[in-house]
Formats: structure tokens, sequence, C-alpha cells
């Protein structure tokens, strides 16, 4: 038993690091969620502020509302409903999700926190343009809104993680 251990002690800790990161960051981010009863959160607030003012860049003249009946922000293109901007849109759980990966698959410390910072930037900044992309995409084709949705654009953005994480693995973590 101890053998098997010592021989899979390196993917273990990797596991075991991994879940325990996971778990803080998850609770500290339900913690701040847990403030905002009924209503969107601040950073699913941003992200809308900031889709809406991308989505006036290309022509279009786009706002955000809060929902009448749940905590979710509507935008709207032209005048027309696309959509929900949800809490799952503001890309937190992604992002908890991307640098747990890369703190449990240590490099060094520099390298680490520089690698989660950049990073991050780049996933959420897809993210957000994912959700411009969509709010045109949806205004534009709303025929094709459960490809969109549902396949290509999550596609896009848990593609874009993986070749981070391998990017990782490959240049910087010491695994």
């Amino acid at each position: 038993m101890l053998e098997t251990i010592l021989r899979y002690k390196s993917a273990l800790g990797f596991v075991l690091k991994f879940f325990v990161v996971y778990i803080l960051f998850t609770f500290v981010y339900s913690l701040y969620l847990s403030n905002f009863d009924g209503i969107p959160d601040g950073i699913t607030r941003i992200v809308a502020d900031q889709t809406v003012a991308i989505i006036d860049v290309f022509g279009y003249d786009s706002k955000v509302m809060l929902h009448e009946t749940e905590p979710t922000m509507k935008l709207l293109v032209n005048d027309t409903y696309v959509g929900r901007i949800v809490e799952g849109c503001n890309s937190i759980s992604v992002l908890i999700l991307f640098i747990t990966f890369v703190i449990a698959f240590t490099g060094n410390l520099k390298n680490t926190i520089l690698f989660a910072v950049i990073g991050s930037i780049c996933v959420y900044t897809a993210n957000l343009l994912r959700i411009v992309v969509l709010g045109i995409g949806l205004y534009r084709f709303p025929e094709y809104e459960y490809m969109l949705h549902h396949i290509v654009f999550p596609t896009i953005i848990y593609g874009m993680v993986f070749l981070l994480w391998m990017f990782w693995v490959k240049k910087f973590s010491k695994k």
C-alpha cells in the first residue's frame, strides 16, 4: 500500500492540492455571492456594462437592465431582447477552475502568479468577447441560439482554458 502511494505521490499531491484550492476558492466566491440576495452580483453587472460598451463600438445600440423577476441582467440590442447575463456569464467559475489547476500544477511562485494573472486576463477577455459576439449573433441570427450558446461558445472558452493549461504544464510547471 505504501509503495503504491509513493509511486503515485506526485499525482495524489496534485489531486489533493487541486481539491483543497478549488473548495477554498469556491467557498470564498459563494460567500461573495451571498451578499447579493435577489440581485445580480457586482462582477456580473460589470461584465454586463462592459458588454454594452463593446457592442456599441460595433455600431449597435445596446443596453442592459435589471431583470424584473430574477437576479440577472437583460441584454437588449437595438431594443430587441436577446438574452440574460447571469452570474455564470461573469467567468469567475471558469477562472476559479483555471487558477486552481495552475496552482495545483506548481511552478515557481513568480511564474505561477504571473501566469495566473495573465491567463485570467485572457480568459476574462475571451469570455467578454464571447458574450458580445453571442449578443450580436442572437440579434442577427436568433434561429442559431442553441448552437451558439450551448455548443460554439462553451467550446471556445473551455478550449482556451485547456490550451492555457497545456502551455502552463509544458513550459512552466515543475511536474
